[in-house]
């Protein structure tokens, strides 16, 4: 069930920060560090469950899967990205009735031919905007409860240049999408004008590496976003770690180089805790059983 917490921070003018989360390791520790809401990454569960690119080849089942037992694990809001909504009109409605029963929030959308393609890398095209204010009508239809957020994202920035992507803004806004994801501007007046020409609430897409200035979280707020995603940062902090790691032990035979989590703290993070306390109630007391 959607968590109603998301829509009022947005209503309220707040802003919400959200780590990226691809597997549910990332999601157990993110869950813990007191985020308001958690980002589940398309780029990185085809990453981490497929070893593929973010090319359109996870698809609606593999996402679906992962992304209900991420909601179900964890206790934050989740958003949720569907890429282009897995097809046409009516696999978008499918799209949003399975995340939102799976317990999503909020689920992002984007006006990307199909196969879509990761908003940081080159070759992606748009279709026609008038497609994707169809998508978002069927999806504000589809959902059952208000509190389940549309997020509506273009990628025509790259392609067609900033004023193409701001008609389509505004665009999906009058439509009726909940928050407007402009991707991929590329310094930080882009930035500033999308958020001075688009009063729906904003998202901003933080990519390490990518085509976007990486701006604070508070620099982000006072230009006027509401929303500041860090899709990246799981995979790749894990994946330059495991990178250390594999290397130190492959030159050295062992690893005392490289910052290990603490095992006892892991083994809590997954849950170990109710494990122990059923052993101590249960597996250690047979005698119990016989009762």
């Amino acid at each position: 069930m959607a968590d109603p917490a998301l829509r009022k921070v947005f209503g309220e003018g707040g802003f919400v920060l959200a780590p990226g989360v691809y597997d549910m390791i990332s999601a157990l520790i993110a869950d813990r560090a007191g985020f308001d809401a958690l980002y589940v990454t398309g780029y990185g569960l085809s990453a981490s469950h497929l070893g593929l690119p973010d090319a359109g080849l996870a698809t609606y089942s593999d996402m679906l899967s992962r992304v209900a037992r991420i909601a179900e694990g964890t206790k934050t809001p989740v958003i949720a990205d569907a890429d282009t909504g897995y097809g046409g009109l009516l696999n978008v409605r499918h799209t949003v009735r399975g995340y939102e029963k799976a317990g999503v929030t909020a689920i992002q959308i984007e006006d990307q031919e199909f196969p879509k393609k990761c908003g940081h890398t080159d070759g992606r095209r748009v279709i026609p905007a008038g497609e994707m204010v169809r998508k978002i009508a069927v999806a504000l239809e589809a959902r059952q409860s208000e509190d389940f957020l549309v997020i509506a994202r273009t990628d025509s920035r790259t392609a067609l240049g900033l004023d193409e992507a701001l008609r389509r803004a505004a665009a999906y806004a009058e439509a009726g999408a909940d928050l407007i994801f402009v991707e991929s501007p590329e310094n930080e007046d882009e930035l500033r004008r999308i958020a001075a020409e688009i009063d729906t609430p904003l998202v901003a897409n933080m990519v390490s590496g990518g085509r976007t200035p990486v701006l604070p979280a508070a620099d982000l707020r006072e230009i006027g976003y509401a929303l500041a995603i860090h899709p990246g940062l799981g995979f790749l902090a894990a994946g330059e770690a495991l990178r250390r790691g594999y290397a130190e032990l492959r030159e050295s035979g062992i690893v005392t180089e490289q910052p290990l989590h603490d095992f006892d703290a892991f083994c809590r993070t997954v849950g170990f805790e109710d494990v122990w306390d059923f052993d101590r109630r249960w597996a250690d007391a047979p005698e119990k059983a016989a009762e």
